[in-house]
């Protein structure tokens, strides 16, 4: 297999997500902010896989030793660092993460759950015990739960296909032209997230979409079997995304 063959294994549920119809429903400031309520889970365990991949491919500890190849370890190492600290609109460093905080309270969307999650997790408690003692959407808590039960398989190549096929390249064609229009009726209400997107398909959607996709050739190799292990997993987790869009749109709906 090869990553074309990936693509080709995914494809049918790719378009799913990027022909959802939640898209044509955000009409309205309103409409916005209960996406990036929904839409932040995604940023924040995006972040975690990161991490988590980080973690795989590379030596986090004391006393170092060489851990991987140098090649791995160069990728995922760069994107972390793209990720982990970017740079705002003032041209001052944060992650992509924090910018998307930023840009939920210029829009005012609600903040506040997504900060005690974060509490929680930092406080010690496990992201099992956090997604069943909070009242978080069902969409979300599947979503994340698939996202962490990943991270926690300890896999690197599938961690790596889920990075590469089911994440934020997604996210800015899609609806970019939206917002924009929207930033414009409301002006500044959208300008972070309108920067946000910006970034994303300046540096997500081209360079780190390329060393990602090296990534997972690079950790797959001539094993047939990781191969397809990717493949399913990449499919898997654009499932989660079609159903996480879902969820926004149902709630629309009944509100």
């Amino acid at each position: 297999m090869s990553i074309k063959n990936i693509q080709e294994t995914i494809a049918a549920t790719r378009e799913e997500v990027v022909h959802h119809p939640l898209y044509a429903t955000l009409e309205t400031l309103q409409d916005v902010r209960m996406f990036m309520q929904y839409h932040v889970y995604a940023v924040w365990d995006f972040m975690s896989l990161l991490k988590g991949l980080q973690q795989q491919l590379t030596c986090v500890e004391v006393p170092w030793i060489p851990k991987g190849s140098a090649a791995t370890r160069y990728l995922i190492n760069e994107i972390v660092t793209g990720e982990e600290s970017d740079v705002d609109m003032n041209g001052d460093r944060c992650s992509h993460f924090e910018l998307y905080e930023r840009a939920m309270q210029q829009a005012g969307a609600d903040t506040q759950q997504i900060k005690a999650i974060i509490a929680a997790a930092n406080a010690g408690k496990s992201i099992g015990a956090i997604l069943a003692e909070s009242a978080l959407p069902e969409a979300v808590k599947g979503f994340l739960g698939f996202t962490f039960d990943v991270i926690a398989s300890g896999q690197a190549h599938i961690m790596a296909a889920v990075f590469t096929f089911g994440r934020e390249d997604l996210i800015p064609d899609m609806f970019y032209a939206l917002v924009k229009d929207l930033a414009e009726k409301f002006p500044g209400k959208l300008d972070t997230f309108i920067y946000y997107l910006e970034r994303h398909i300046e540096v997500d959607g081209d360079h780190h979409s390329q060393l990602a996709m090296q990534m997972v050739q690079e950790l797959c190799g001539d094993d047939q079997q990781k191969w397809t292990e990717a493949a399913e997993y990449a499919r898997q987790s654009l499932y989660w995304r079609n159903q996480l869009w879902s969820g926004i749109l149902a709630e629309k709906v009944f509100l």
